[in-house]
């Protein structure tokens, strides 16, 4: 049966960087199915990723040593046998984000395990078990920030995981919560950032006038709303709708945006680097 991994290669740009690296492919007797690379100039910083097709596994230490002496030691070399993702979803109590991904978890759509669902109120507990996905509720009225936080990292730390989605999580993490997951937090923000961050971004969008309204996903960091961005879209509206109908436009484009984010992520098709995004 045919193995198929996951190449992706970042490093300083130098002539002669995709010779190497095919090079070394082929004297490991494997097939590049599919690959792309992409060099940002501005920081001379060179980008790959390979689709590899093989009829064994292959000797990921050989082959990352390899690759190494090749491009340096400096280069961040990643190579993973294609697979499910297995994550663990944060939310609170709106369903639209949270029921679409359960909906294709159960259909086989989601390339992704879903481990658990928490939320800190215990709203969605009819929904997620529905599907037979365990849910628990942390409490989070008249707790403290910090000692509510903590109860949630001590349950995450039950499961070992790949990503964390926020799927309309309404609480703000702390910088230690985030360093713990670096880059492995997602999330979906009711608005087209940078603009209209924080509460109910759909009023101030009404109250502004605007034009076009917008969803944003992205990874967490300790920066409110302002992580690498992942995917973001948009839609017209007009001045004869109310804010609630921006908001019921918003909740389709927050659906289809972390969808989009979500399959990208999975994919192993993103590169994270100066709080900015390379897709392929």
């Amino acid at each position: 049966m045919m193995e198929k991994y996951i190449l992706k290669i970042d490093c300083k740009d130098q002539k002669g960087l995709i010779y190497r690296i095919s090079d070394t492919i082929f004297k490991f007797g494997l097939n590049i199915a599919k690959n792309h690379e992409f060099v940002d100039h501005e920081v001379n910083k060179f980008f790959y990723r390979a689709e590899i097709d093989c009829e064994k596994s292959i000797d990921e230490t050989a082959f990352c040593g390899t690759l190494s002496a090749m491009l340096g030691s400096e280069a961040n070399i990643v190579l993973k046998k294609s697979s499910k993702k297995d994550i663990v979803i944060l939310a609170t109590k709106e369903t639209h984000c949270l029921g679409d991904m359960l909906i294709k978890h159960s259909s086989g759509e989601l390339n992704a395990n879903i481990l658990a669902v928490i939320a800190n109120h215990d709203d969605l507990r009819e929904l997620v078990e529905k599907f037979g996905i365990k849910f628990y509720c942390v409490e989070s009225n008249g707790t403290k920030r910090e000692d509510h936080e903590q109860d949630i990292l001590n349950l995450l730390s039950k499961f070992s995981f790949d990503y964390m989605v926020l799927a309309k999580y309404m609480r703000i993490l702390s910088p230690n919560f985030v360093k713990a997951y670096e880059n492995k937090i997602i999330n979906i923000h009711h608005s087209f950032l940078p603009a209209f961050i924080g509460a109910n971004p759909y009023k101030q969008a009404y109250e502004r006038g605007v034009k076009i309204i917008g969803a944003t996903s992205h990874f967490v960091n300790n920066d409110l709303d302002e992580g690498p961005i992942i995917t973001q879209d948009v839609a017209r509206v007009n001045h004869e709708m109310s804010w609630q109908d921006m908001q019921k436009v918003g909740r389709n484009i927050e659906r289809n945006v972390l969808a989009a984010a979500l399959d990208l992520v999975f994919d192993d098709r993103i590169f994270v680097y100066n709080n900015k995004t390379v897709i392929f």
